[in-house]
Parts: C-alpha cells; structure tokens; sequence
C-alpha cells in the first residue's frame, strides 16, 4: 500500500509513477479527495469528542457543588452532541474504509532504476549464461548447439518414458493439472531437496499453511487486484496460495520487530494454486502453465539499507540453482508496464526451452519496498532513533519446478530417448544417472 502522505505531499511524483505503470493519474485525485473527506470527518468526529469530554469534567465539577439543575442541563447537552458523535463515527469510520479501499486497488510505485515501458517487449534483458559460455552481459544470447533429439516438447519426453501421465491427471481433476510418476515424480521431489539444502546456510525452512485468509492475501497484494486467479474455499473463507510469499510474508503481521533481527531470511517449499483466469488458451500445453504447481521460495524482511543486497543475494541464489543444473537462462529487468502489483522492481529469470523453443519464466525475484508491509503492519524499532518504521519485503523462486522439470528433461535428452540426470540431482534421486525405458 503506497504512503497516503506521500500522496499528498508529491502527488505529481506519484501520479507520473502510476503512469508509467499505465495506471489513470485521475484516481490519484479520487484519492486524495476520499482522504479530504476522511480528515474532515476524522476532525468532526475528535472535536465531539473533546466537547463530550469536556462536559463530562464539567459535569462532575457542578455536582460537586451540588448545582443539580445545572448539572441535568449539562447531561442534556452531552447528550445531543454524544448522539452526533455517534453519526460522525459511523461516517468517520466509512471514510476510511473507502480511503483504504481506493489505497489497495493501486499498485506500488516503480523505483527509480526500473526502466519505462509499456509491456513485456520493453523488459531489458540485462545478461545471460549457458553452460559453454558461462555469464555474458547484454540482450544478444547464443544459444548452444541444441541436437534435434533435444528439441522434443517435454509433454511427448515424458509420456514416452512414463514419467509424466497428463492424461490420467485431466481424467482425476481437469486440464492443467500435472501428475508425475515414477522417475519423473522422484525428479520433482529431488528438485525441493536440492533447492532447500542450497539455502539452508542462511535462510529457515518453513513450511506454512497452504490455506490462509483473506487478510493474509491482501498483505502480499493479491487481493483485491486477482481475486479472478484465486482458489477460494467460501465456505471458510479461506484462499489456496498461489505462492509461500503470500504466508511468509504475513509470519511478523502486526508484529515489531527489533533492527538487530533483520534482515529475517525465510524459505519455504509448497504447491502452489493458480486458476490462470486470464490465460485463454495460451501456453497451455504440458507443464507450461497450470493451475497446481511445486515452487521453492526464498523471502527476506529488511531495513531499508539492506534492501538493495538482499535483492542481489535473492537474484545470485536462484541464478546459481541454474548454473548448478546447467540451463541456459537470461535475466530481464521488468519495465513498469510488466511489473507484478505490488512490485518496485523485479528480475525474472527465464530458462530455454529447447523442446518448445521457448523462453520459460522460472523465478521472479522482487524488491516490494513497505507496500506489503504497510498492508500487513510489519514494522521494527530503530536501534539509534529507537523510531518505529515498516520494514521491506523481498521475495524470489528458487525456483519453480514444473517448468525446470520440463527444461530439464528437453535439455537432457540423448539421442537412445533416455534424459540424463544432472550431477547436483543425483544425491537426492537415489543415484540414478539416467531415466531411460529399460
């Protein structure tokens, strides 16, 4: 939730950041005029209390003196104004709601090194890697010399093995559902274990609840903007998560935290549910968007000093899950007009498909500023100023397994139909070195 105060203080500033993002600057004024409106009821409604307040003392000073007639005109009188003090809390506390209610439909404002576009062909793409060539800086990638044996879709890889049965799991719940067997699903659960074990160093594993409530998917920002992409269960009114950041970042809700605590560093391995409302048909064959899914978070509170480094260290970690995998992969620095909601800035990191030909986006690593936080009242204590100031969440995948699986798989094809299980996997799969039909 952006700072109303900034709002009111830079609302040029404001209005040009939401621009960029393609938001109307006319709902900055419908902002600040619901904030006009909720200050002056706020006022009306503090000035009956102080008259109420102030009559109660009166009151008590004229029984003292034993003016009784006095005293019932001053307990008439505070009667009346305590009934209008009861219309303007009511109306106070509407004002507020619709000022809160217009703070959450808008999205963060951009920092100030996110480049300007209006969409997904404006993202920068900052630098690249391939196992050949290793780190290489700018947009122009070489990719390796894929052989044709690699460049069969993962969907046919895995039926051919028996590893993947799409069929059998739209049979159990629907298209877009993934069910993994055998190998395939021995891979999966590889990747957690190989993903978790890497930040073990310096992050706490949590697993958190699946289901959380609707205040807990506010927090993040899902709600209200996606609530077309949410599974809900009404009849407890709880939402499935569509990633760990949205119960991890909710773990210190209106708690205060002391500075010589942060940063905190959290991962978390859950499914994930997504409806994909928005999605009409597009990339969804095999494991390229569906509405269930494995992922790996790595999450941070910080001051905002820290901000900056723990952005990098969330960006190294999940590159270095890549390399150690040995897929090539490019990293995009979103432009305003693609950033997620809640985001100020955001790299994603796409691996090559080279089954699809595809550029499949396997983490997204973003810096929220306090706009998580002031939606769910995280905050610390200073250590010298002793002040209380909301902290800056951070969040990465590292990393998303449906489509590292598919990548995987298509990356790792020899030319007798077998996949090749990478070195780092191996531990974690029993030591197998291959999947193959024999």
């Amino acid at each position: 939730m952006i700072d109303i105060r900034l709002v009111r203080e830079d609302t040029d500033k404001v209005k040009k950041s939401l621009q960029n993002r393609g938001v109307d600057p006319s709902l900055v004024d419908a902002l600040l005029q619901l904030d006009f409106e909720a200050r002056t009821k706020a006022t009306r409604r503090d000035e009956l209390r102080a008259q109420v307040n102030s009559i109660s003392k009166e009151i008590a000073q004229v029984m003292r003196s034993g003016m009784k007639d006095s005293a019932e005109t001053l307990k008439e009188k505070s009667r009346e104004i305590g009934s209008q003090l009861t219309a303007a809390e009511a109306e106070a506390l509407s004002a507020e709601d619709r000022r809160r209610e217009a703070l959450l439909e808008l999205p963060n404002l951009p920092s100030d090194d996110t480049p300007v576009g209006s969409g997904e062909q404006d993202n920068v793409i900052v630098r690249w890697w391939t196992p050949e060539l290793g780190m290489q800086e700018g947009s122009e990638v070489v990719l390796p010399d894929y052989q044709e044996y690699q460049r069969k879709p993962h969907w046919e890889i895995g039926s051919e093995l028996r590893i993947l049965d799409l069929e059998r799991a739209a049979k159990i719940s629907g298209s877009m559902f993934p069910m993994f067997r055998g190998l395939g699903a021995t891979l999966e659960r590889a990747l957690t274990s190989f993903a978790l074990d890497a930040h073990s160093d310096a992050f706490e594993e949590i697993r958190p609840p699946t289901l959380v409530r609707t205040a807990t998917m506010i927090s993040t920002g899902h709600l209200p903007k996606f609530e077309e992409d949410a599974y809900r269960l009404e009849r407890d009114d709880l939402y499935a998560i569509p990633t760990a950041e949205v119960p991890l970042t909710s773990l210190a809700k209106d708690e205060i935290l002391s500075e010589q605590d942060l940063p905190v560093r959290m991962t978390a391995f859950t499914s994930c549910f997504r409806r994909e409302a928005g999605s009409a048909g597009r990339d969804t064959r095999g494991l390229l968007r569906l509405h269930e899914f494995d992922k790996v978070e790595i999450l941070a509170y910080t001051t905002p000093d820290q901000a900056g480094e723990m952005h990098a260290e969330l960006l190294g970690r999940a590159e270095r899950l890549l390399q150690q995998l040995g897929l090539t992969y490019r990293v995009l620095d979103l432009c305003t007009g693609d950033l997620g909601n809640s985001s100020k800035r955001t790299f994603d990191l796409e691996a090559y498909s080279p089954g699809t030909g595809l550029w499949l986006e396997v983490s997204s690593v973003s810096w929220f500023g306090d706009f998580q936080a002031r939606r769910a009242n995280i905050r610390y204590r200073a250590l010298e100023s002793k002040e209380i100031e909301f902290v800056h969440t951070l969040n990465g995948s590292a990393l998303a397994w449906a489509r590292i699986w598919a990548v995987i798989v298509e990356t790792y094809r020899k030319s007798d139909s077998s996949v090749v299980i990478p070195e780092v996997l191996r531990p974690y799969m029993r030591n197998v070195e291959k999947i193959s039909l024999d």
